[in-house]
């Protein structure tokens, strides 16, 4: 796969990248590098990692995951951003932010955003192209779509308050909608 449709393919791998880490980034913009860090660094082995699990794993595995994955995404994405809704609608500036540092937390966002790089894999593999670069440009542009996120979502927090934190929530449960549904109606 020439270098081209290899950042394109990364780049729409990362859009839930970008968008996860902005969401998280606004719940303590004083951490947005750290998170930025910590989210980039993650997200870009696991979609790296998803992406030659997916190639090396075959139909047989992927066919087997492929029937809940969706649903997990949906839950994970849909239970943190409705926390995040929660709390920005109603925590003032009081309370204490979310950790969404913690390595349990990371480890879910990690999976959640990575699930669409598994089937990703498994396509690149019957085009028998060469995975180890595409896997890398995919994990790559994860890392710096990820960064951006969480750059731009600790400035907006800092200018619009809970206000974006809510906003962030949604953005979380909308993209885990959109991969349900997805998945359920083959959109």
């Amino acid at each position: 796969m020439d270098l081209f449709l290899s950042l394109l393919l990364g780049a729409g791998l990362a859009m839930d990248c970008l968008a996860v880490s902005l969401a998280a980034s606004t719940t303590n913009p004083a951490l947005k590098i750290r998170i930025a860090f910590v989210l980039g660094v993650s997200f870009a082995l696991f979609q790296t990692g998803m992406t030659l699990a997916g190639w090396a794993a075959g139909s047989s595995v992927v066919s087997l995951i492929g029937e809940y994955d969706h649903w997990v995404a949906f839950l994970i994405l849909g239970i943190i951003g409705g926390k995040m809704v929660y709390e920005g609608s109603t925590g003032g500036e009081e309370r204490d932010p979310v950790d969404y540092l913690s390595i349990p937390t990371v480890i879910l966002l990690s999976l959640a955003t990575s699930m669409d790089a598994l089937g990703v894999g498994l396509t690149l593999g019957f085009l028998e192209s060469g995975i180890l670069g595409t896997a890398l440009i995919i994990g790559l542009v994860s890392f710096l779509f990820s960064c951006g996120g969480a750059v731009l979502g600790g400035s907006l927090a800092r200018q619009f308050g809970s206000r974006i934190e809510v906003l962030g929530g949604i953005i979380l449960i909308v993209i885990g909608a959109r991969i349900l549904v997805g998945h359920l109606f083959l959109i």
